[in-house]
């Protein structure tokens, strides 16, 4: 008797935990909609961005080089300095391996497939 008790009590406990699961899903998407209905709008057609007059933008591509940091007697505190960035290098010509030089893997030599 008290094993089919505790199966009884046991399957109306996971009846009562399916509700409430059921019960907060449903409360969830309820918040959701009105969460979802306080949003701005999608931009209308006319709102969308635009292609310059010119066209699109092309990719610009340039060689280059960092800014030297200055050289002072004094020691330099970080508001002092500028902003290290880079500059167009004089030469536009981009930089290639020489044939057997250093590569990006090892002494650059021929390696086992040759």
């Amino acid at each position: 008797m008290n094993l089919a008790a505790t199966n009884g009590a046991m399957g109306v406990g996971l009846v009562v935990a399916a509700v409430v699961v059921v019960a907060l899903l449903i409360g969830a998407f309820a918040v959701g909609i009105r969460v979802k209905r306080r949003e701005a709008p999608p931009p209308r057609p006319e709102e969308q961005p635009h292609l310059p007059e010119g066209g699109p933008v092309r990719e610009t591509r340039e060689v280059r080089e960092p800014e030297e940091v200055p050289r002072s007697d004094e020691r330099m505190r970080p508001h002092e300095l500028k902003r290290q960035g880079s500059r167009t290098s004089a030469g536009q010509e981009r930089p290639r391996w020489d044939e057997g030089g250093s590569g990006s893997f090892g002494s650059g030599g021929p390696g086992g497939g040759r």
